[in-house]
């Protein structure tokens, strides 16, 4: 079932960053900044989208939004609805019209990373249900030592 749009919080990527075991995904709303980590390989693809790089063929998130294209599909917007034992889940809106159906609206279960990989690549937009936005830990100072620790520096 769809969210009430008034029950989420519109969030931005803030910076991936690399770590030991794949990638930091910090999301943010300009007040307060989350994370979650991810597989490397969609990391470097979220990354290579913001980065205005344009791979020679399509990768694997750029058939999926072609696919949806040719049957009239667009992203209307990703959602990360909850998270379980430390594992964020997330909801993929599409909505569809063509010659064959009228206007549809399909919610799709997904891993957050597959919908932050899809929504940079169509500008859609990436939202957190407030009621899990507001119980997550600010990780602004995080973000702030990773890349203080990237640029070489230390205390």
């Amino acid at each position: 079932m769809l969210t009430p749009m008034a029950d989420l919080v519109r969030v931005e990527p803030i910076a991936l960053m690399p770590t030991q075991a794949g990638c930091a995904v910090f999301l943010g709303d300009g007040a307060k900044v989350i994370v979650f980590f991810i597989d490397p390989g969609v990391g470097a693809s979220i990354n290579a989208v913001l980065a205005g790089q344009v791979p020679s063929r399509p990768l694997t998130h750029d058939l999926y939004l072609h696919t949806l294209a040719a049957f009239g599909a667009t992203i209307s917007r990703a959602v990360i609805v909850r998270m379980e034992n430390e594992v964020y889940f997330a909801r993929l809106i599409i909505e569809a019209e063509n010659e064959i159906m009228e206007r549809k609206i399909i919610e799709l279960d997904a891993r957050p990373s597959d919908c932050l990989a899809v929504a940079v690549r169509c500008e859609a937009p990436v939202y957190v249900v407030r009621e899990l936005w507001d119980t997550l830990e600010d990780m602004s100072a995080t973000l702030a030592e990773m890349r203080k620790q990237a640029e070489g520096g230390s205390d």
